[in-house]
């Protein structure tokens, strides 16, 4: 389809929502290309969904009926010059990072100037405002680690936040879906490229026996502490494969696609393990659309 052009100058297209996921699944939808703060206000005239860089996600394979957000030019820009009225020497307060900016090019350049505050989040496919709204991390570290102000945009206007006025916590913000991250402040400690860069070494070396193939991550919460990849070992199900859909033989809590998987064979596999394991699980993934939802 050729992409058309809305009233504001927003590209607009309809396409498969399986380009923009890591596990490369999804069905068609009706994508905004959004560059201005006038661009998203008129994307969100309609319902809408948020996406980033597509991590964490699994959509329908017949896609979904909303718009689809996903933030592009200025909204995908970073300013990491120190704020001179908020930085001190032993803390920088960075100038405005867009949403759209994907966090791994972000936490490299960080390393680069020698910031710390968010290498524990080294290797996460995700853009900025997708990685705030879940406070995606690692057991080294997580998004609000490095926050100083969240810019959160809704249909009835923008508001600037700081975390402290957020419930977030392990794997959530408290940012409600609707709304949209449109930029952050960063507020990272001062430190040296190379004693960044060991940390970030810690992190990614934590990650070496996590599947290469196509995946969305970790398909569950580790519930009360206990590790949910070990709990799904435990139940024999590494290696169980529905369609072109695998539990990943590397780690239980990972579901890849070998080729020509559907959205229909991750949720096949996601019942056997709720049906399989002994104690509840929550999602980590979101699913698009949510339960209980059309």
């Amino acid at each position: 389809m050729t992409a058309a052009v809305s009233r504001t100058g927003t590209r607009v297209e309809r396409l498969p929502l399986s380009r923009f996921t890591t596990l490369g699944v999804g069905g068609e939808a009706e994508v905004w290309f959004v560059e201005s703060p006038e661009g998203l206000a008129e994307a969100m005239e309609r319902p809408y969904r948020v996406l980033g860089g597509g991590s964490n996600l699994v959509v329908s394979d017949a896609g979904v009926p909303e718009r689809v957000i996903r933030l592009s030019g200025p909204l995908a820009e970073r300013d990491l010059t120190p704020d001179p009225a908020l930085s001190t020497p032993e803390c920088v307060v960075t100038g405005w990072v867009g949403g759209g900016v994907p966090l791994p090019g972000l936490v490299r350049q960080l390393q680069k100037l020698g910031l710390s505050g968010l290498e524990g989040t080294v290797g996460i496919p995700a853009q900025v405002g997708g990685a705030v709204w879940m406070n995606a991390g690692t057991r080294y570290g997580e998004m609000f680690d490095g926050l100083h102000t969240v810019e959160i945009v809704t249909p009835e206007g923008t508001r600037q936040v700081t975390p402290d006025e957020l419930p977030w916590g392990y794997r959530q913000s408290g940012i409600p879906r609707n709304h949209v991250v449109t930029r952050v402040r960063l507020s990272l400690t001062v430190s040296t490229p190379g004693a960044v860069l060991a940390r970030m070494d810690l992190a990614d070396q934590a990650r070496k026996g996590q599947p290469k193939m196509k995946t969305p991550g970790c398909a569950f919460k580790n519930p009360g502490g206990v590790s949910a990849g070990k709990l799904i070992d435990d139940a024999g199900l590494k290696g169980t494969r529905v369609g072109g859909a695998l539990i990943a033989p590397e780690h239980a809590n990972f579901i890849v696609n070998l080729g020509g998987a559907t959205a229909a064979d991750v949720h096949a596999l996601l019942d056997i393990i709720r049906a399989r394991v002994g104690v509840p699980l929550e999602l980590e993934y979101e699913l698009w659309p949510g339960q209980g939802e059309p």
